[in-house]
């Protein structure tokens, strides 16, 4: 399993440039932002080849291996630096089987405890542990799921759940909380200012609630970013809901709209001055060129289209071409889906790259990658950060 990153990189996230290592101060955009998918750096002590996990929060990225003695290798903020390796290992992580990283925070998980330590502070013991007895029954749980409850991204860390909700996994954004049932139910807590629990309504929610628009679908898989939640059914269909303001619903944007349009008449006034400069006479005067400004409607053209920019409730994604979604991540505005064939499909905010078209462009309509068609790689996974993305691909070809 391969590993490759692309979007915010300015912490060195997803490889180390040389003035970072030096501590030269650079803003460029080449560094900052990656916007070609590029295959994160390996170190002597790690297989990239073998099976792992990545986490990522805003300014740093975990590697999980899980091979051999597993161990959590941190990059970005903090990390130490070297042209071999972005990352660093964390002594204190040797035999962990799971993690969970914020920006704050990393949590560990080992089959007899969990631990909880502070990434902005040098210290010898976790700022936070609980002891766990091993499950007699049941599948193990992921973080940040723990028996009875789960790890919260700040303190108090550990958040108790009703045994009758059968978490089978949770995802957790800064302010609010989807999770799945083993049944294959969905449920919504926390702000719903943006209509990120689904329940129709921008209201919040102390405690999970069902969402009733997806009763009797079963569900596979849960994700959400800082304001939308998206899930996939059992037969691979994508539902999304929430705030849509960058696309990041794949629903259509009004305010993207705009902004492209503006973006497109700006192009085309800078084309249209140059080439009047350049036909110009001798005086100076520029020519006449209606063609600077965007062209109004037309009597009797159709003008309505209808765009979201709050999603209350779960609506069904449609990508074209049809497939079956595998799995799903969601970055901070953003969101990137792989398929069962293994394509990878992104859309939303894209101003750092990290909708890997290798351009800084957003889009609220769903993408294929095409650099992993273009060399025959089978995306498997997928994991946004805040402002970045990471596809892990293995070495079957796409169907």
């Amino acid at each position: 399993m391969r590993w490759f990153g692309f979007g915010f990189n300015a912490f060195g996230q997803i490889y180390v440039h040389d003035k970072l290592i030096k501590g030269e101060c650079s803003d460029a955009v080449n560094e900052i932002k990656v916007i070609s998918p590029t295959e994160l750096p390996g170190n002597a002590d790690c297989c990239w080849e073998t099976e792992s996990q990545i986490r990522a929060s805003w300014s740093r990225r975990a590697y999980l291996q899980l091979h051999g003695d597993s161990c959590v290798w941190l990059a970005g903020f903090g990390a130490v630096l070297s042209n071999e390796s972005c990352s660093s290992c964390m002594k204190e992580s040797r035999g962990c089987k799971d993690a969970f990283i914020t920006e704050s925070y990393l949590t560990l998980a080992f089959p007899d405890r969990i631990e909880s330590w502070d990434l902005q502070k040098e210290e010898e013991t976790p700022s936070w542990s609980m002891e766990i007895k091993k499950e007699s029954s049941g599948p193990p749980l992921n973080l940040p799921l723990v028996p009875g409850g789960y790890i919260a991204t700040k303190a108090p860390f550990y958040r108790s759940l009703s045994p009758h909700l059968k978490a089978k996994s949770l995802a957790l954004s800064a302010e609010h909380a989807i999770l799945l049932s083993a049944s294959g139910a969905v449920y919504t807590w926390g702000l719903g200012s943006h209509g990120q629990l689904g329940h129709g309504g921008l209201t919040s929610e102390e405690e999970p609630r069902a969402v009733e628009a997806l009763w009797g679908m079963p569900m596979s898989c849960v994700a959400t970013g800082s304001w939308h939640s998206v899930c996939i059914s059992d037969g691979g269909d994508l539902y999304v809901w929430g705030w849509n303001e960058t696309g990041q619903l794949g629903l259509p944007s009004r305010g993207l709209r705009k902004a492209l349009q503006l973006q497109c008449s700006q192009q085309a006034v800078a084309v249209s001055s140059k080439n009047c400069n350049t036909n110009s006479t001798g005086t100076g005067a520029p020519c006449q060129d209606g063609s600077t400004s965007p062209k109004e409607p037309q009597e009797g053209e159709k003008l309505d289209e209808v765009f979201i920019s709050i999603q209350a409730f779960p609506a069904l994604l449609d990508i074209t071409p049809s497939c079956e979604i595998r799995t799903v991540s969601c970055g901070s505005r953003h969101t990137a889906a792989v398929t069962t064939t293994g394509d990878l499909y992104t859309w939303g905010w894209g101003d750092y790259g990290q909708l890997g078209h290798q351009n800084l462009i957003s889009s609220d309509e769903p993408q294929r990658v095409e650099f992993f068609r273009e060399r025959q790689m089978c995306v498997f996974d997928v994991v946004c950060g805040p402002w970045n993305t990471f596809a892990a691909v293995i070495k079957e070809e796409v169907a």
